[in-house]
């Protein structure tokens, strides 16, 4: 199984477009390499390929890399099965990039929603990214910076993070907690168990 991530930038076109493509290809680099798991067409869309497993994670800190340069993003995750690889992505086929593409073709509101083939585990997923949206969408880039270091090294403490960040362990924990950072990761661990039963 694998997630499909299929995107594209809102207001783009009111955008400087060097500042989000710059901000964009970043963020998709550091998941693979153009253009056979990613790439970017028509414009402001891109397609993005990631395991299952971890993909809402990776998709949030998407969203934290993009949200600290004040650059807005929708999101559709397809989970299922790649049946054609080509040297394009936009080029391979399968049920993830299906329910990719019908998932994506929902989002109206709302910046991020997932399609698998569990009917039960879309609803409980898209429930929880409804409410964790009300945060995430109202991040400031600090506290999206934030998020997106946490998520980057887990396995450092706060007292660590004064470090990287230059803040005090109290400013950290503050920005955590309006970033809803301890619920979002509450969230992923969920996600991740489910798929981890469901593959």
């Amino acid at each position: 199984m694998i997630a499909i991530i299929t995107g594209d930038i809102i207001d783009s076109q009111q955008r400087d477009t060097k500042t989000w493509l710059k901000a964009l290809k970043k963020a998709l680099n550091k998941y693979g390499k153009e253009p056979t798991s990613w790439e970017i067409y028509r414009g402001d869309s891109f397609q993005l390929e990631l395991d299952a497993k971890n993909a809402l994670e990776k998709v949030i800190a998407i969203k934290a890399i993009l949200k600290k340069e004040d650059i807005e993003v929708r999101m559709s995750i397809g989970i299922g099965k790649k049946d054609h690889t080509a040297k394009k992505i936009t080029e391979s086929n399968g049920s993830a990039f299906v329910n990719s593409g019908d998932c994506f073709e929902t989002l109206k509101k709302n910046t991020l929603a997932l399609k698998s083939p569990w009917k039960n585990f879309d609803e409980i997923i898209n429930i929880m990214l409804d409410l964790a949206l009300l945060t995430i969408d109202n991040w400031s880039a600090t506290s999206a910076e934030l998020v997106k270091i946490g998520l980057e090294n887990p396995e450092k403490k706060q007292t660590e993070l004064t470090k990287l960040l230059n803040k005090t362990q109290s400013t950290i924990s503050e920005g955590f907690k309006r970033a809803g950072y301890d619920e979002i990761l509450k969230m992923i661990d969920f996600y991740n168990k489910k798929i981890e039963e469901k593959c």
